[in-house]
């Protein structure tokens, strides 16, 4: 949290609905400078080889061990594309096509945005990086389905799965309210 204003070191900053804004926030009551807390853009990527998918095992919190998506923030400076293509490197060592957005969720309890794209392996030429303990292609039949990190990552799978089957992909928009998600086609 903010002590002091990064403008003009004003102590303390105020919270409420600034002058001609419509949400509360922290400001500096004495130059006026706002501190906007927008969400997270959280980028990632499924990829698919051979009729198999690839997942991370966890390596650091939350939920050590657990398997999700290739994902990770967006970073100043990148397109969201780059984050997927970055995150997808740094977790598996993959180095990766962007093909088409998939599937975009917002969490408004975390303050994030899920931006999920499908990609397709370019090269594979080094090791995951220290947040993954392991990187594997599951079938979709191998997935360990009570071991998948996130309830979104693992409708996102289960969708991915069932589309795959007949070759047509969606584009799907989503939330999560009262920790359920919920997409729309």
């Amino acid at each position: 949290m903010h002590l002091y204003c990064c403008r003009c070191g004003h102590h303390p900053l105020a919270r409420g609905i600034p002058k001609d804004d419509t949400h509360e926030r922290l400001y500096c009551g004495a130059c006026g400078f706002v501190y906007y807390d927008n969400p997270k853009v959280i980028a990632g990527a499924i990829i698919e080889r051979e009729g198999r998918l690839l997942l991370c095992q966890r390596g650091i919190p939350p939920r050590v061990g657990t398997w999700t998506l290739p994902a990770g923030f967006m970073e100043r400076g990148e397109s969201v594309e780059e984050a997927a293509q970055r995150e997808v490197m740094e977790e598996t060592g993959i180095q990766t096509e962007i093909l088409t957005p998939y599937s975009i969720f917002s969490v408004p309890p975390t303050n994030e945005l899920y931006i999920i794209y499908r990609a397709r392996l370019q090269e594979w030429s080094a090791s995951p990086g220290h947040e993954t303990l392991d990187v594997k292609w599951f079938h979709p039949e191998e997935i360990p389905w009570e071991e998948i990190f996130y309830p979104a990552i693992r409708q996102i799978l289960e969708r991915y799965i069932d589309e795959h089957a007949g070759g047509i992909y969606g584009i799907y928009s989503g939330s999560m309210e009262s920790g359920a998600i919920h997409f729309m086609r």
